[in-house]
């Protein structure tokens, strides 16, 4: 099994910034699209973005033009930056990586609160 690793998430305020990194190992990374999810208390988890081998990226339209999802295949490692948080974005942030399957991280904690 692959082993994925978040880190990044902390207490913001309203308006912050965090940037999230995922670190992946035990898998061919090169060979999987990643992606972000996010979970709210009380909701399901949902997509938030992903990234292809080459950088190709896609966004829900909730984050658009306020998340950046980007890879760096020489380091394995997938990031998230993401602006102008309000509350509502308080959730556990979590990255996959899919070809087949779904290989999940633990995921980080993101508070975002005055």
């Amino acid at each position: 099994q692959g082993q994925l690793v978040e880190s990044g998430g902390a207490l913001v305020q309203p308006g912050g910034s965090l940037r999230l990194s995922c670190g992946v190992s035990g898998i061919l990374f090169r060979a999987y699209i990643m992606a972000w999810y996010r979970q709210a208390p009380g909701k399901q988890r949902e997509l938030v973005a992903t990234v292809d081998s080459s950088g190709s990226a896609y966004y829900v339209n909730f984050v658009k033009g306020r998340f950046a999802i980007s890879r760096d295949n020489a380091k394995n490692t997938v990031y998230l930056e993401m602006n102008s948080l309000n509350p509502a974005a308080t959730a556990v942030s979590s990255c996959a990586a899919t070809n087949l399957l779904l290989h999940w991280g633990q995921g980080t904690q993101v508070t975002v609160s005055s």
